[in-house]
């Protein structure tokens, strides 16, 4: 995969973006961007969860669907889910069909909504005070020392299918790492 591409449009991107396509819209409009908001980091952490074993594009492509059957994410209505509910949600040809995810994304709400100052606040306590962009894939890292600090004490907590990884990618996702590689469009700075 080459580093840079550039996309149909003439703008130069990350190489994993492609050339257009849902790739390249999630790269353009919100990968890296800033997020906030308890729902909304609990939205990321539920998706990086299942996404694991998986290629991001799956989970990308049913998040309509996994929105409309996990009440937008909403922290307290995912928490209220109940063994039927659990039952539905394998039946669901929308969303990715994992008893053992689904169960974890109904558990992990119920933990995060006691987290003290909320998700949002939490999550954002582990990003890193400086950050070094990179010139291409090889500078880029999988998992830093806040993103294993992030998934250590997450699971202490009780969340589950978080690790260093993928708590490093939903640091990408949100914002609070900008992984965008030097020459993109999107990187700033």
């Amino acid at each position: 995969m080459q580093d840079l591409v550039t996309g149909e449009d003439g703008l130069p991107r990350c190489g994993w973006a492609g050339t257009g396509g849902d790739y390249a819209s999630y790269h353009d409009t919100e990968w890296g961007r800033t997020l906030h908001g308890d729902d909304a980091m609990f939205e990321r952490l539920s998706l990086e969860g299942f996404q694991a074993g998986l290629a991001w594009i799956t989970v990308l492509r049913k998040r309509e669907a996994f929105r409309a059957a996990f009440h937008h994410f909403q922290i307290d209505a995912v928490a209220a889910l109940t063994e039927a509910d659990v039952e539905r949600l394998l039946t669901d040809p929308g969303i990715i069909r994992s008893r053992a995810k689904i169960e974890s994304a109904i558990s992990n709400a119920r933990v995060v909504r006691d987290i003290p100052g909320g998700l949002d606040a939490y999550l954002w306590s582990f990003a890193p005070t400086t950050h070094r962009r990179p010139k291409n894939f090889g500078e880029t890292p999988t998992e830093t020392p806040e993103s294993k600090a992030m998934a250590k004490a997450l699971k202490k907590t009780g969340v589950k299918f978080i690790g260093p990884t993928s708590a490093y990618a939903l640091m990408q996702a949100t914002g609070m790492v900008d992984d965008h590689l030097k020459g993109c469009f999107r990187a700033e700075g």
